[in-house]
């Protein structure tokens, strides 16, 4: 893991604090991101939210394809300006969260592109957009997102630890996570107030589970009230008694008195199989 120490240089563009821009101006730190990124020459990169451009360029520079979202068009004399000896770069504008990016990636990169994914994107909606990258781009080698350290913090945390819940779940269920960077406040303009960390998903099955879908919804009601037995949360949740909540716990191999935040992923997999099968049969 790296950290980065270098200034942003200042734009001329005024950010909008409503829609939390802070960029990066400082292209040997997007060189690393990029890098770290693990974008190649055979692959398509569904970036989001590319500002100013800036890891933009450097995408295209190793990648077969760059398509970013964006969702302010009045950077859009900015981004023709940043991008106009990309020839492998567009800019689709709007906002993400109301893309199919399933089928924004099948028009753009086709069936059989590998496709990544990178995002330097506003901290209020890093949840949304990840759960939401994860959920429509199975497909996607790796995804690279710039976050709030806290939240990476989070994302890497273990049965027990502060943080760990259903976002943590998904995400390690699936990836396996590289904190690349460290990035500090004073490499943004304008200057956030918190640090940043640079977090890499690399794609790989760990554990398999009957129904994802189910397990999903799942983790949401038994972390819902984490501080509570597992028991009790099958009871308030699922509407069992005691003894059916007892049983599907025996079956699972998980003791009456366990909460949800200290299980580890094998072990909550085995607990959703169970309650889908004794649910739906």
């Amino acid at each position: 893991m790296k950290k980065h120490t270098g200034k942003s240089r200042t734009s001329g563009f005024a950010p909008k604090h409503s829609l939390g821009q802070n960029f990066i101006l400082d292209d040997t730190l997007m060189a690393s991101v990029a890098e770290a990124s693990g974008a190649g020459p055979e692959d398509g990169v569904l970036e989001i939210g590319p500002g100013m451009g800036t890891l933009t360029k450097q995408l295209a520079l190793r990648a077969k394809k760059v398509v970013a979202v964006e969702v302010d068009e009045s950077l859009r004399p900015y981004l023709t300006v940043a991008l106009e000896k990309c020839s492998n770069a567009e800019i689709v504008y709007g906002d993400v969260l109301r893309f199919d990016l399933q089928a924004l990636c099948l028009t753009h990169f086709g069936a059989d592109s590998p496709l990544r994914v990178a995002a330097n994107i506003p901290y209020y909606i890093t949840s949304d957009i990840l759960l939401k990258v994860m959920r429509e781009l199975p497909q996607a080698q790796s995804l690279a997102f710039m976050v709030q350290r806290e939240v990476a913090e989070k994302l890497l945390a273990g049965p027990g630890e502060d943080g760990y819940g259903p976002m943590t779940i998904l995400a390690q269920m699936h990836y396996e996570l590289e904190r690349a960077l460290e990035v500090p406040a004073d490499c943004f303009t304008p200057k956030p107030r918190v640090d940043s960390t640079f977090v890499v998903f690399h794609r790989r099955k760990l554990i398999e589970i009957k129904d994802e879908r189910f397990f999903d919804k799942m983790l949401h009601r038994i972390f819902l009230l984490r501080r509570k037995t597992l028991l009790n949360n099958l009871i308030s949740q699922y509407g069992f008694d005691r003894s059916a909540a007892a049983e599907v716990l025996e079956m699972a191999g998980i003791g009456e008195q366990a909460r949800a935040e200290a299980l580890d992923l094998a072990t909550l997999a085995r607990l959703s199989d169970v309650l889908c099968n004794r649910i739906h049969g």
